[in-house]
């Protein structure tokens, strides 16, 4: 027998140094789940998934601006909402000053409460500082509202962000219309309060009323010229009969914003949605790529612990022939 070759002693070893490193691997894919880990383990599988992450989490950041555009739009709508009611109720008190011997004087102390309350309702109708029925100089009504809405990538690796937008200022010639009045309330010092459904006079104007009636004024505007509506005990039937006009008008208006409003909110849920569903898509796609199948990686564990214990005993066995060579010396 010869000491130094160790044919079965080498098989053994190199069997049992397959099986660690097969085991450690697997025990590596049960204790992280993931059968790509690293770029080593598979670089396309890997760079696949590590772009697919990254976009996941950026329809994430939609999905919480769709949540954010969601709240401020129901708010907005909450508030035309109420508004139209509060209109409404004007309407009404202003036909009923239609009538013969009426205390118009009492209609009027009605009707300013009321306009105090659609001041109230526009200016609290705003969702983390955001008021879409309310202009300010902040605002600029000649640029749309834009939502972020999608997070797409391109064909050729480029990205951009989808917007939902709400159009403030309708024609394309600059001319300024009552269509155009898309807020309730047009608050701008460098206006006269044309851009909100209840402080623009072109309601008056564009049906020849007799004054620039408004149902509420301006707060920095320039509102020379226009007329609050009101009641005084002189005040005639045609002046009334052109108040309801111009309210009715304004009304019709107000409900176009609402209709606006209650559609954008619609495409903002189905986004949303949208958005919801494609990130589930991405995490499925992503664990096809590098997730490890549990049940098939559990069953390999328990069967590489095997081979491993059978390896150690293979290697036990070939090593026992030379200690039978040692004991043949042990008497010399």
């Amino acid at each position: 027998m010869s000491i130094f070759q160790r044919t079965s002693v080498d098989a053994a070893l190199h069997t049992l140094r397959d099986i660690n490193h097969s085991l450690t691997r697997t025990q590596n894919r049960v204790s992280s789940g993931f059968r790509v880990e690293q770029a080593r383990d598979n670089a396309a599988y890997w760079s696949v998934a590590t772009t697919a992450r990254s976009d996941n989490k950026a329809h994430a950041a939609i999905q919480d601006a769709l949540g954010m555009a969601a709240a401020t739009m129901g708010t907005a709508y909450t508030g035309v909402a109420s508004a139209v009611d509060v209109v409404s109720e004007i309407k009404a008190k202003l036909v009923a000053a239609t009538e013969q011997g009426i205390d118009k004087e009492k209609i009027n102390d009605e009707l300013t409460q009321l306009k105090a309350q659609l001041r109230s309702v526009a200016e609290a109708a705003a969702f983390n500082s955001d008021n879409w029925v309310v202009l300010t100089d902040e605002d600029n009504p000649t640029e749309p509202k834009q939502i972020p809405a999608s997070y797409i990538r391109n064909a050729d690796g480029t990205v951009t962000v989808g917007t939902l937008t709400y159009h403030i200022d309708l024609p394309s010639t600059g001319v300024t219309t009552s269509k155009d009045a898309r807020y309730l309330v047009d608050d701008r010092s460098g206006g006269s309060g044309e851009y909100g459904a209840l402080t623009s006079s072109y309601f008056a104007a564009e049906m020849g009323a007799s004054q620039n009636y408004v149902l509420i004024l301006s707060k920095a505007g320039n509102t020379a010229g226009q007329v609050e509506i009101g009641l005084l005990s002189s005040t005639t039937k045609d002046q009334v009969d052109e108040m309801i006009s111009v309210v009715d008008g304004i009304l019709r208006q107000m409900t176009t914003v609402g209709s606006a409003f209650g559609a954008l909110e619609k495409r903002i849920e189905l986004q949303n949605e949208f958005a919801r569903t494609l990130s589930d898509a991405y995490s499925s796609g992503i664990g096809r790529l590098v997730d490890a199948d549990m049940e098939e990686e559990s069953s390999k564990l328990t069967a590489l612990q095997t081979q491993r214990q059978l390896g150690l005993q293979a290697l036990s066995i070939a090593n026992a022939s030379y200690d039978t060579v040692r004991q043949l010396f042990q008497n010399f």
